[in-house]
């Protein structure tokens, strides 16, 4: 699809909310309602067809138009739209260093492979790489082009959670600065994924992101007035149950998952990128081959990542809880549930919903 392509289509999504959210200042039926959240979540995928997943989707989400503002601001919108479309990924945009930072932690405890970049082996540039991937930024695969990636730093004394710190001449080890003179790195053969002292002065520090806060995704701000009637995930019971079975899932697990991610939210966009019903990572989403605002694909996405975590953790649902939110590399550093307060509500709120105890 061509950028120019994909924002005629979206624009004619918007046109249709705009037409349903005006009738329903007359009618407020369910059916109405239920058709208006429909167009929504349907040109939030087109936007993100037409413009790729991450920071370019994410400048769309503050762009668009409600139907008190009329067509002058759809206009304006378009002009706004053909702009964002010509974007390159690279941008870090409306990405947070706190984000990064908390992106990378996920990958705590993984070994060191060199060449390595999945969650099963990582070196520097690896973890860097699938790091911001996650948040939906596109960096280099090695060291030294990532070390001339973003704006400088002048000094480490500058520099901010999620800035890249490179080491070496030529540069040969790359790590993302968490603060307090820490980093986190995949630093050598033998070790594992850490966050250590940053042992020496970096040879470049460079700034990829900003602290932009994080902005509603367009399907969300588009359904904002129905919201209220469509929360709750017992309208995909249908695709919850379905996947269960096709995946050898206990009941009721998908639904509590979905409760706890998004509270039902199909147009769901979380500060750290994870996106849809499921809060699916881009570059997770992009190893299932899914769109994680597609409701359908996005549950079938996460039953084949809780199915692969129920084989790896003999059936255990804590331990397969813990690695969706935290990560695999943080099960295994801890042998257990990772001692993060967010993942242990988090495997203690979904375990309970579905009536289990941990």
């Amino acid at each position: 699809m061509t950028a120019i392509s994909g924002v005629s289509m979206v624009l004619a999504r918007i046109s249709q909310i705009e037409s349903t959210l005006s009738s329903l200042s007359g009618s407020r039926s369910a059916s109405a309602r239920s058709a208006t959240t429909t167009l929504g979540t349907a040109a939030l995928g087109t936007a993100a067809a037409a413009t790729a997943s991450g920071p370019r989707a994410q400048f769309l989400a503050a762009q668009v138009p409600s139907a008190a503002q009329g067509t002058s601001t759809a206009e304006s919108f378009s002009v706004q739209l053909a702009s964002a479309a010509s974007d390159t990924s690279r941008s870090g945009g409306g990405v947070t260093g706190d984000a990064v930072v908390a992106a990378a932690k996920k990958y705590l405890g993984v070994p060191y492979v060199w060449g390595g970049t999945s969650a099963t082996g990582l070196d520097c540039s690896g973890l860097v790489q699938r790091a911001y991937g996650d948040l939906g930024v596109t960096l280099p695969r090695v060291a030294a082009d990532q070390a001339k990636s973003g704006t400088a730093v002048a000094s480490l004394a500058q520099a901010k959670p999620g800035d890249l710190l490179a080491f070496g001449q030529p540069v040969d080890h790359i790590a993302i600065y968490v603060g307090n003179n820490q980093m986190i790195a995949a630093p050598q053969p033998g070790e594992n994924v850490k966050i250590q002292s940053v042992y020496t002065t970096p040879v470049a520090i460079r700034r990829v992101v900003t602290d932009a806060p994080a902005v509603q995704s367009v399907a969300a701000a588009a359904v904002t007035t129905t919201s209220a009637a469509t929360s709750g995930v017992a309208r995909y019971a249908t695709l919850f149950s379905q996947a269960e079975a096709r995946h050898g899932l206990p009941s009721g697990l998908l639904a509590a998952v979905a409760q706890t991610e998004s509270g039902g939210n199909a147009a769901a966009l979380s500060p750290a990128g994870a996106s849809g019903l499921m809060q699916i990572m881009p570059a997770t989403a992009r190893g299932l081959g899914v769109d994680p605002l597609v409701p359908a694909q996005a549950v079938d996405g996460a039953a084949r990542l809780l199915s692969g975590y129920l084989r790896d953790y003999q059936g255990s649902i804590p331990l397969s809880l813990a690695a969706y939110n935290a990560g695999p590399g943080a099960v295994k550093q801890y042998g257990g549930v990772p001692p993060y307060r967010e993942t242990q509500n988090y495997v203690a709120k979904i375990t309970g919903l579905m009536g289990r105890s941990v």
